[in-house]
């Protein structure tokens, strides 16, 4: 009989190590940016993963103004939200939310990726998004990572 002993590692809040990193969405595809930048805060790229902890790194996203979509999704794309009244249903396309507001569109791409509980809501806010270059959090010195090369 082998001799040898192996020990699943699970991870918890005091053993997991959470880095700053910064993702700039120039250029980048909204779906393809998404998945990865939920996958960043999920931890999933870590060696430790563990499905029930937030092991996940914080994530601040610049240019959010300058992401693309393929197809015809600027018009066809529909964000539906509902104000809670009787007929309150309100549709906004694609275009229009870019104009209105364009971190809300990869915080809502990013959040529909994340799971649909407690600790995915506690994952969501590691998120930072910003429309332009600049961001609040230089005194956490995020690193840069190109998404290009991530898998």
């Amino acid at each position: 009989m082998n001799t040898l002993s192996y020990k699943t590692v699970s991870a918890n809040d005091k053993t997991v190590n959470k880095e700053w990193v910064l993702v700039d969405a120039e250029g980048q595809t909204l779906g393809r940016l998404a998945s990865k930048v939920a996958k960043l805060l999920r931890g999933k790229h870590k060696p430790y993963f563990t499905p029930h902890v937030d092991g996940g790194d914080y994530v601040v996203v610049i240019n959010a103004e300058k992401i693309k979509l393929s197809g015809n999704k600027w018009t066809d794309k529909v964000y539906v939200r509902h104000t809670g009244y009787p007929g309150g249903r309100r549709e906004m396309t694609a275009t229009d939310l870019m104009k209105k507001n364009p971190i809300r569109m990869i915080e809502i791409a990013v959040k529909g990726m994340l799971p649909k509980n407690k600790l995915g809501r506690k994952i969501y806010k590691n998120l930072y998004v910003y429309a332009g270059a600049e961001h609040k959090q230089e005194a956490q010195k995020p690193k840069k990572i190109d998404l290009n090369k991530f898998k």
